[in-house]
């Protein structure tokens, strides 16, 4: 039986302690610039992909917003429904691989945050699965908002020192091996402990990109315009260029204006 990838372990395991993760506590924030991206009455429907503990997907569901939130763990997706329950709100929830999404044409906007799904797989065409079928999720004028690694940053500096840089007491801690230029891929060892108290060590590959390739690959896939800017934790802005010191980059993509 094939054995469990790294990023099934680490959320399956982590769920409960997800929250209180440096990269989570944005979230009011990031969902302020998901509303003035989203140019459609409060009916529309809004797909989560990669939903994690139901941050997002909570947030937009409280201010209105009809949200669907898919994941592969299923312990992160109970601590989801555990928010939405406490807040008496209706958000589905589904457990499913990224890869082979059930869905055709339903949702007026995607938005995939946190490096919830893509870049997280073992090769490049998986990753691009991921795009292929969040864009056949999406209706004809949909927008896409999502953030990944931004591959300008480790050519300029050094992941460790990122990382070291970010309070990660309470949290996972990442320590990178190797970065490959000929791959754009970081090798590292994330060590954390789980919800019941052991520690887990990692070995962890994580794909950065070049905004040339995310904007190629989009377009590839039916989206006119690609914007790329910086991705600020809880502070997303169209007037912050990507730049090789942004960690992750921010991306929205849309169909058609």
């Amino acid at each position: 039986m094939k054995g469990k990838q790294w990023y099934e372990i680490l959320f399956e395991q982590n769920a409960r302690q997800y929250d209180r993760e440096v990269f989570t506590r944005g979230t009011a924030g990031e969902c302020d610039f998901i509303e003035g991206e989203l140019d459609f009455s409060k009916e529309g429907q809004i797909l989560d992909v990669g939903c994690g503990t139901g941050r997002h997907a909570v947030e937009l569901a409280a201010r209105g917003y009809r949200v669907t939130g898919i994941d592969l763990s299923a312990a992160m997706l109970e601590q989801a429904r555990l928010k939405a329950a406490k807040q008496r709100l209706d958000i589905e929830f589904i457990q499913c691989d990224a890869r082979n999404l059930p869905f055709d044409r339903r949702f007026d906007a995607a938005i995939m945050l946190c490096e919830g799904a893509f870049p997280l797989m073992e090769t490049d065409e998986m990753n691009f699965q991921i795009l292929q079928n969040v864009s056949r999720a999406l209706k004809p004028a949909a927008t896409f908002i999502f953030t990944t690694l931004n591959g300008l940053f480790p050519i300029r500096h050094s992941i460790n020192d990122f990382h070291a840089g970010n309070d990660h007491r309470e949290g996972a801690r990442y320590h990178s091996e190797t970065f490959d230029l000929m791959t754009f891929r970081d090798r590292n060892i994330t060590t954390f402990t789980d919800d019941g108290g052991r520690e887990h060590r990692l070995e962890c590959s994580e794909r950065y990109y070049l905004p040339s390739e995310i904007t190629w690959l989009l377009k590839s896939l039916g989206f006119r315009q690609v914007d790329i800017f910086g991705a600020r934790l809880g502070a997303f802005s169209r007037r912050d260029p990507l730049t090789p010191e942004d960690y992750e980059m921010l991306v929205i993509a849309r169909r058609r204006e």
